[in-house]
């Protein structure tokens, strides 16, 4: 449960690397914002409900398929 609440830095720069920005900043995967810093769209994706954007929704579900697809990869990976 704590990781689908948490949303890291890591995981807004994993989803940040599909979409490269023709400007300075970070990119908000979700509403596709630019912000100058990592912090800032940190913030934005924590209050972004507030802003009346899904943005934090997007990313709990982006960061569950990657948990989920993470598992279904060490359980198929063959034991040595």
């Amino acid at each position: 449960a704590r990781s689908r609440a948490s949303i890291t830095f890591r995981d807004i720069l994993a989803a940040s690397q599909w979409q490269p920005v023709p400007q300075r900043g970070y990119q908000c995967v979700s509403c596709c914002r630019v912000f100058p810093t990592l912090w800032s769209v940190k913030a934005h994706i924590q209050h972004s409900s507030q802003e009346g954007y899904s943005c934090k929704v997007y990313y709990r579900k982006l960061k569950a398929l990657w948990e989920k697809e993470h598992k279904e990869q060490e359980a198929a990976a063959p034991r040595v």
